[in-house]
């Protein structure tokens, strides 16, 4: 038995990559190996991404007999704080269960305390509020993780690969394989495959030298690193450095590097609650002075108006 959680705003591409190849395991075998139960917070439809509607067969309170339990979330599920919730999943663990945080799932599963000394992933998306929510989880950057019985998954069309996975496991390879084959999906894609395009691919840079340069700056967006080290992993002088940004990307290094660290703060400050100081800290400004003109620079408002006209469009009837 399969027990989907599903949480208003969720993705629906990522629920129908999960759910469709085990009703296609069905079908395929010629008999029922899987049922599965929705359950909402209020026994009433869920709302996906797309207005969509979902019937929900239960309430998140009420017993449910399962072997695994999907959490689908996503929108802000970095705000979501339904304590009820969160203890009846804790009781769905003590049951046995496998959990299985989708998309921004993994937030509802951390939030309840049932991610501690476990690997886990996240969509990329919500991948820096989640890791400055919960610094003591090591997140990967896979497609989905599957750690004794929690099982996290960066949703979109990986929850199809997560999902053929675990058939395999409990049902063989010749009917994982012919599921994958039934989606057109004949190269299942390994648990650690990345789950955004490369550098080369996001950036449109081919020079392997900046390309270099660019993974240092992304992940050391909390400590900005000076452009004389940067220019030492490139393994040219710093001149060089300058002109290879200026040929390959047109801006300097520190234009750059800012770039990144101020689209990351942008994604902090709409997808938490942390306070503006605590993001231009997170994002290696040295004030929220400094933040907050850089912000502007870029976005054409200050971090406080952004923060005003996220609230307005979270609350604008639908």
């Amino acid at each position: 038995m399969l027990g989907l959680l599903l949480i208003d705003d969720f993705a629906l591409m990522s629920y129908a990559s999960v759910i469709e190849p085990y009703r296609a395991a069905n079908v395929l075998a010629g008999e029922e190996l899987y049922r599965w139960i929705h359950v909402s917070i209020d026994g009433r439809p869920v709302r996906a991404s797309n207005g969509a509607s979902v019937v929900a067969d239960q309430a998140v309170g009420q017993p449910l007999a399962c072997d695994t339990l999907f959490v689908f979330a996503a929108g802000d599920p970095a705000r979501f704080r339904d304590a009820a919730t969160f203890a009846w999943l804790r009781e769905i663990a003590r049951q046995g269960a496998t959990l299985a945080g989708v998309s921004g799932g993994p937030f509802l599963l951390a939030h309840a305390g049932l991610l501690d000394k476990h690997r886990a992933t996240i969509h990329w998306d919500h991948r820096p509020t989640f890791a400055e929510s919960f610094a003591e989880i090591s997140v990967e950057p896979s497609l989905y993780v599957i750690d004794r019985r929690r099982v996290t998954c960066a949703g979109g069309t990986s929850g199809l690969d997560l999902a053929i996975e675990l058939i395999e496991r409990e049902q063989g390879h010749a009917l994982a394989t012919r599921v994958g084959d039934w989606f057109i999906h004949t190269e299942s894609r390994a648990a650690d495959q990345p789950q955004r395009a490369s550098l080369r691919e996001r950036y449109g840079v081919a020079n392997d030298r900046v390309l270099k340069v660019l993974a240092r700056m992304e992940a050391t967006v909390e400590e900005p690193e000076p452009r004389a080290a940067l220019a030492r992993v490139a393994g040219v002088s710093l001149r060089q450095l300058e002109r290879l940004f200026a040929a390959h990307l047109g801006e300097s290094v520190n234009d750059c590097y800012r770039r990144i660290r101020l689209d990351q703060a942008d994604q902090l400050l709409r997808k938490t609650g942390l306070s503006i100081t605590s993001v231009a800290i997170a994002c290696g400004f040295r004030s929220s002075s400094h933040f907050s003109r850089a912000y502007r620079s870029r976005y054409g408002i200050s971090p406080i108006e952004a923060r005003r006209v996220l609230s307005a469009q979270r609350f604008m009837p639908r």
